[in-house]
């Protein structure tokens, strides 16, 4: 029975394997991919999907996962909702493309209009919609350049901000996704983000000063880099793929601060943070800051292609033709977000708080009793654990994060990486105090598997 905002109970036992892992219509499937498909695509898992409700992925083979990763934190209000399928298919109906770039349709409004309502931004606001999360950071970085007249970009270490160009100038996560591609956007810098469990200026969080900063006021703004020079700065409020780090938090109100002393466009980029997966529908409410742009993808459409750039109607003031989107705002993927709107404010926000407080106290438990357990750290249902060979010296263990992710797999657990040796908790937002202990306790014997 449906409880907006959450849907239908799943009308089945999940997690439950039925046979090895993969089982042959996937072993199938996975030997046409081998032949056709371009590698680049690899999986940490061999999973062959069928099909998804709420919180429950089946495979071709009719095994049923507990999934704990929702597509990359992008399905927030559960595989299929009704209400996300209904408004899909009604749109589907009357307009699927017309492109807004030459011609008004009403969906694109109002998905613009409820986007700047709630975005927590002081003044006026417009936006801008796209197709993911990589082509709405290259609209934010050409729209900090033509507004202010500056050229320089800072991003920080460990970041991801997508893989079209100028994106993967700004990525710093790991050198695999930059190897080879050079040479990159030029007048894009890095710095040290608020990373307190592996500092990289050596303090402890409980007496630092934000300290990880003094990179960039102190030796670059002092050597090499004027910073009336500086466009743009952009940030994760909650670092995703570098490993889901929320920062100290004094990091981002002196970030802001540093950002208005220089006239510095600061742009938060919230695609795996925002919409709701911090128990916050924007994870830098939790830290009180007023950026000038917000990034918006992943979540805010449930699974269909769209992405967001919110800006300060001041700042979002383009060259006429200087920007546009053939697909950008596309009524079917318009629809979907507003109906993902609707339930993320009806109460989902809120559940991604309250069950992600719970895990988070679960998994603390579950530290105590792994020695691999290094870190365990997140806000609402953005939660990472981190695994080192030794907790003195902090060695991270990716070997063995890639077998606790296995062996959660093969007992119907859905999980991803990310940083160096750290595994994401990113359900979709419907999870249940239920589901996150049915997740622990696979995770329990998953580390206790790990040799």
């Amino acid at each position: 029975m449906a409880r907006l905002p959450f849907p239908p109970d799943y009308p089945g036992e999940y997690p439950k394997i039925a046979t090895p892992l993969p089982g042959p219509k996937a072993k199938e499937l996975i030997a046409r991919d081998a032949r056709t498909v371009s590698q680049n695509l690899s999986k940490d898992v061999p999973l062959v999907v069928a099909r998804a409700q709420g919180m429950v992925v089946e495979d071709v083979d009719g095994n049923r996962f507990l999934d704990f990763a929702a597509g990359i934190s992008t399905v927030s209000t559960g595989h299929c909702h009704p209400e996300v399928v209904k408004a899909i298919q009604e749109q589907a109906g009357k307009l699927i493309h017309i492109c807004y770039t030459d011609f008004f349709y009403p969906v694109y409004v109002d998905l613009c209009e409820e986007l700047a309502r709630i975005a927590p931004m002081s003044g006026g606001k417009r936006v801008f919609l796209t197709n993911s999360g990589a082509e709405a950071v290259e609209t934010a970085m050409k729209l900090a350049r033509v507004r202010t007249g500056r050229q320089k970009i800072v991003g920080f270490y460990g970041a991801f901000h997508g893989r079209t160009f100028g994106a993967m100038s700004l990525t710093a996560s790991k050198p695999v996704q930059r190897r080879g591609y050079g040479p990159f956007l030029p007048e894009v810098e890095h710095t040290h983000y608020a990373y307190c469990y592996r500092c990289p200026v050596n303090r402890k969080p409980e007496s630092c000063a934000v300290e990880c900063l003094e990179l960039l006021t102190e030796s670059y703004f002092h050597h090499t880099i004027d910073p009336q020079e500086v466009a743009a700065v952009i940030v994760e409020p909650v670092q995703g793929e570098g490993g889901f780090i929320p920062p100290h938090p004094e990091f981002l109100p002196k970030l802001q601060a540093l950002c208005r002393q220089h006239g510095i466009l600061l742009i938060a980029d919230e695609v795996q943070s925002g919409m709701g997966r911090t128990g916050k529908m924007f994870a830098l409410e939790h830290y009180g800051i007023d950026p000038d742009m917000i990034i918006l993808a992943k979540g805010i459409g449930s699974g269909m292609p769209i992405s967001a750039v919110i800006a300060r109607d001041s700042v979002m003031k383009w060259n006429d033709g200087g920007h546009g989107s053939t697909f950008g705002g596309n009524p079917v993927s318009c629809a979907s977000a507003l109906a993902t709107l609707r339930l993320l404010q009806g109460g989902l926000v809120d559940n991604a708080g309250k069950v992600g407080r719970h895990l988070i106290e679960k998994l603390k438990g579950l530290q105590q009793k792994h020695r691999l357990i290094g870190d365990v750290r997140g806000i609402g249902l953005m939660v990472g654990i981190e695994l080192v060979k030794d907790r003195a010296t902090r060695e991270p263990a990716p070997h063995e994060r890639h077998q606790v992710i296995v062996s959660s797999f093969e007992r119907g657990l859905l999980i991803l990486p990310c940083g160096s040796s750290t595994i994401r908790l990113s359900p979709p937002l419907i999870a249940s105090a239920a589901d996150v202990d049915k997740a622990v306790d696979i995770l329990d014997a998953a580390f206790a598997a790990v040799r």
